[in-house]
């Protein structure tokens, strides 16, 4: 079930709200808002709120013997991949950049947040459908900058469908099928990182691929290749 409404602070947020209050939240529904005032994408970051464009937010509810909760990013990046693929005339410039942004061109066109509460996993979800925000430290872009015209409402529905069978596949197959299924829409590897790990410097290298759990693996110029659990990703020569 998707349930619509006209405003609100945040998606996120009102799941989240909900949960701590022990309210029973179905897995599988979605909560999709036409305006946000206080959205907040990873590492606190404002979630742009623009008119006509996709912002939503469900809950997983995570149990022991499944994947990892934080794999769930891998899983959500896939299910958005393919749901705005769906609507390109080609995904040749479809990318996800680790762990769960999608460029369009080298531009950021959606981004996923996860929030972990008493064994649930609230998932939100942004995607660029009519405008794009001005974003101060990357490009940012829409499906409407490339005369791709995509209904609110028709997304909405089209990620319940992809994301549902992303999670069947996730929890029966396990985590190695996705993160391969990843990496084929994902930058190649080889292709020149630069990472800001929270806390340090930033640090260079080239894509050598994923770790088993899902950890970004960093060739460095020294031919060590760190691990990286969590940070902002950019790739130079398209600053997304």
């Amino acid at each position: 079930m998707i349930r619509y409404i006209e405003e609100t602070g945040s998606t996120n947020f009102d799941l989240v709200d909900r949960l701590k209050r022990g309210d029973y939240l179905p897995e599988g529904d979605w909560l999709v808002a036409d305006r946000q005032s206080q959205g907040r994408g990873r590492l606190g970051r404002d979630w742009f709120d623009g008119s006509g464009n996709f912002m939503g937010s469900t809950v997983v509810h995570w149990g022991p013997g499944q994947p990892a909760p934080s794999t769930l990013a891998f899983v959500v990046a896939l299910a958005v991949h393919e749901a705005v693929g769906g609507f390109l005339p080609s995904r040749d410039d479809l990318v996800i950049k680790w762990p769960n942004d999608l460029l369009l061109n080298g531009a950021k066109l959606a981004g996923v947040l996860l929030e972990m509460i008493q064994g649930r996993v609230v998932v939100g979800v942004g995607v660029n459908l009519c405008s794009a925000p001005d974003l101060p430290d990357r490009p940012a872009t829409s499906l409407c900058a490339y005369g791709v015209k995509v209904d609110r409402d028709t997304f909405a529905e089209r990620l319940h469908e992809v994301f549902t069978l992303e999670l069947e596949r996730w929890r029966g197959a396990g985590l190695a099928p996705v993160l391969r299924r990843w990496q084929t829409v994902a930058h190649p590897e080889g292709t020149v990182l630069r990472v800001h790990p929270p806390g340090e410097e930033p640090v260079s290298g080239r894509f050598a691929g994923l770790s088993p759990e899902g950890s970004l693996r960093l060739r460095c110029a020294d031919e060590t290749v760190r691990e990286i659990h969590a940070g902002d990703v950019f790739l130079p020569d398209s600053p997304g």
